[in-house]
């Protein structure tokens, strides 16, 4: 096809709004801002992708690590101590409590409902006699560490909508994460790191329900906002090593090379995302050199190790992965999350629960402690599916 021919075929209704997504955007943003800035004095954004003008104030916190424990955890098996169930055991449960509306596809054929206390003992520890089941015992040693909320809930039922809006703030996926929005507004703090970690980990008890990687993705927000997964298998990032026969020198030509190419692109079309990817292939270069540097646990000391439990050398694992957070905190990583999945027990959750707490409590109370003892901790929400 002649190239003429072909330029003219790519002006249509989605090209047109596609090469003025950035000034729509800008006017949009400037009005939802009250920006008093003539259009001419269009935003500008740090090279590490702050917004101009943010934070609104000094923070008093530096980073954000959070621990979702995906599946739904028991609460009352694990930090909310009702002992009112002991007293009604085995009486029905009133559909005030538990209606008709909120029965899923695995109970609506279920005859009775029957109340059941919990088969752990609970006690109190900390200052604020915080309760605490006997699944946690290290947890409940930093109990005046952390902050325990019963009042959190959703209208969804179901575990992915409910997921979803504990990432997202909507049950309807399409929205930006939460860490998406945090690199959006205050950009990141480092230039060899993203501002922005994801990892993952398999539970003991099963594999539960799935994890995708909208949860930490960026939607309609450039994608250089998105969160990066470390894998839990492998290498932590995929070739962050140079492949046989390829040297740093040669790394860095090909790039060069790569991004004049994209800049031409860029300049003729007007795609944000063009410049988005000579953005994050630059990052991965950097990654280069940070990530390795970053996950040799060499140079931590025995009772560092000892501390988090005897998973903390074993990458893919929640120890491994509290360490991970600990020194990607350091760094500068702004947004850390773990996800760590396997807490959807329906049945067999006697042993089940046990298993997942076992992967979780030691090394949770060892990152508050870690972060305190070096001078880097605030109050720490365990943070939990329901």
């Amino acid at each position: 096809m002649d190239p003429r021919a072909e330029h003219q075929l790519l002006i249509n209704r989605r090209h047109f709004f596609g090469r003025s997504s950035a000034g729509i955007g800008s006017l949009a943003l400037a009005s939802l801002l009250n920006d008093s800035r003539p259009a001419s004095a269009a935003p500008h954004r740090n090279g590490i992708g702050g917004m101009p003008g943010l934070p609104h104030f000094a923070p008093k916190a530096k980073r954000v690590i959070y621990l979702f424990q995906s599946g739904g955890p028991s609460q009352l098996d694990l930090f909310d101590y009702k002992p009112e169930l002991q007293k009604q055991f085995g009486k029905e449960v009133p559909k005030s409590v538990y209606p008709d509306d909120r029965k899923t596809t695995m109970t609506v054929g279920q005859k009775s409902f029957k109340t059941a206390s919990s088969l752990f003992r609970f006690t109190q520890h900390g200052q604020g006699g915080t309760y605490f089941s006997e699944l946690l015992p290290n947890l409940a040693g930093v109990a005046d560490d952390l902050c325990v909320i019963k009042s959190m809930h959703t209208d969804a039922i179901n575990h992915d909508p409910t997921i979803t809006f504990y990432q997202t703030g909507s049950t309807i996926p399409g929205r930006p994460s939460i860490g998406s929005w945090m690199t959006y507004g205050l950009g990141a703090e480092i230039a060899n790191l993203s501002g922005f970690v994801a990892m993952t980990s398999r539970g003991s008890a099963k594999n539960g329900q799935p994890l995708y990687d909208r949860l930490w993705g960026s939607r309609f927000l450039p994608a250089r906002y998105q969160g990066v997964k470390f894998r839990n298998q492998g290498n932590p990032v995929l070739d962050v090593y140079n492949p046989p026969g390829v040297d740093d020198g040669t790394r860095r030509a090909m790039l060069e090379s790569l991004a004049k190419l994209n800049r031409i692109k860029h300049k003729e079309f007007g795609d944000p995302a063009i410049q988005t990817r000579i953005t994050q292939y630059e990052l991965a270069y950097r990654m280069q050199s940070s990530v390795p540097e970053l996950t040799d646990l060499a140079s931590e000391p025995k009772h560092i190790l000892k501390m988090y439990g005897k998973d903390a050398q074993n990458p893919g694992r929640y120890a491994y992965n509290c360490l991970l957070a600990r020194r990607l905190a350091e760094r500068g990583v702004r947004f850390i999350q773990l996800f760590h999945m396997g807490w959807d027990q329906h049945g067999g959750l006697p042993q089940q629960i046990r298993a997942q707490c076992g992967d979780t409590d030691q090394p949770t109370a060892a990152l508050i402690q870690d972060l305190k003892q070096r001078g880097d901790a605030g109050r720490h929400p365990h943070y939990l599916e329901r």
